[in-house]
């Protein structure tokens, strides 16, 4: 092999380049990520006091009480129907679909992915605050949240169910077991981490949106009433996105403790499924 000047191989100063490039590339992210959640902690954790969790948003000050009942009932409803829909989807996809199914479904499950917010905000906007008569309501902003979370639940499921391996399968129905028993026994044991590990991802990628709420649930400075229509909901991005173009400092504060909140809560359903599936991983070892 020739040698390039100083006696190193070409493939050598090519392999070292793109680790280096690779490296910075990492350290590149890593720093953008960590700027960006020190930013927000810094300036919201200060904010962050007991007054927050005890009262409702007056005007442009008071507490969040009102944002994060909100947030996590909006959240709570949205995944309670991707639960049922998005695993009823990904169980059929995987057992019973013909191959031509499989491909269509998943496809179109990776454009629902890639649809803007904004668009799904304002379709639900018209088809029910407008035309269904529903109004800013709670359960419109569970449902918009709903559409975001589903394609992730519905991959998750797949891959996890894609993974079960085919001889436990067929020795169960060997056994005589019928195809619910299969799923219900052999199927979602199995798949249970990956099924999981979908749902909080979900649950992050929920607590973050904005746009379609904006169309959905409107916003209401009382704590949630539980009417599924007709009942504008509070809920925590809505302050980020408000409070801090608000001249005041206290509508500042609010913002900034908002958005610690929300980090907050998406670092820690992240770290719970990343340690559910290190856990049952490891144990299944």
């Amino acid at each position: 092999m020739a040698l390039a000047r100083g006696g190193v191989a070409p493939k050598t100063w090519a392999s070292r380049s793109w680790w280096t490039l690779s490296v910075a590339c990492l350290i590149a992210v890593i720093g953008l990520l960590f700027s960006i959640f020190a930013f927000v902690i810094s300036r919201g954790f200060p904010a962050l006091k007991p007054q927050l969790f005890t009262t409702v948003t007056q005007g442009t000050a008071g507490g969040l009480l009102n944002a994060i009942a909100g947030t996590f009932l909006l959240v709570a409803i949205g995944l309670a129907l991707v639960i049922v829909v998005g695993l009823g989807t990904a169980i059929w996809t995987v057992e019973f679909a013909p191959p031509w199914a499989k491909r269509v479904i998943r496809f179109m499950i990776d454009v629902l992915a890639g649809v803007p917010s904004i668009v799904v905000g304002y379709f639900l906007y018209v088809a029910l605050v407008e035309e269904a008569g529903w109004g800013f309501s709670l359960l419109a902003g569970a449902l918009a949240l709903a559409i975001f979370m589903l394609p992730y639940v519905v991959r998750a499921a797949d891959v996890a169910f894609s993974n079960v391996p085919r001889a436990l399968r067929e020795g169960a129905v060997a056994l005589g077991a019928r195809p619910a028993m299969v799923i219900f026994s052999i199927d979602f044991p199995w798949a249970l981490p990956g099924i999981l590990t979908g749902l909080l991802v979900a649950t992050g990628i929920g607590l973050g949106e904005t746009a379609p709420l904006i169309y959905t649930a409107g916003w209401s400075n009382y704590l949630p009433s539980l009417a599924p229509t007709h009942s504008p909901v509070g809920y925590l991005t809505y302050v980020v996105w408000t409070y801090i173009s608000q001249p005041f400092p206290e509508s500042h504060q609010l913002a900034y403790a908002a958005a610690a909140l929300l980090m907050i809560f998406v670092f820690v359903t992240n770290l719970l499924a990343r340690s559910f599936v290190e856990y049952k991983t490891n144990r299944s070892r």
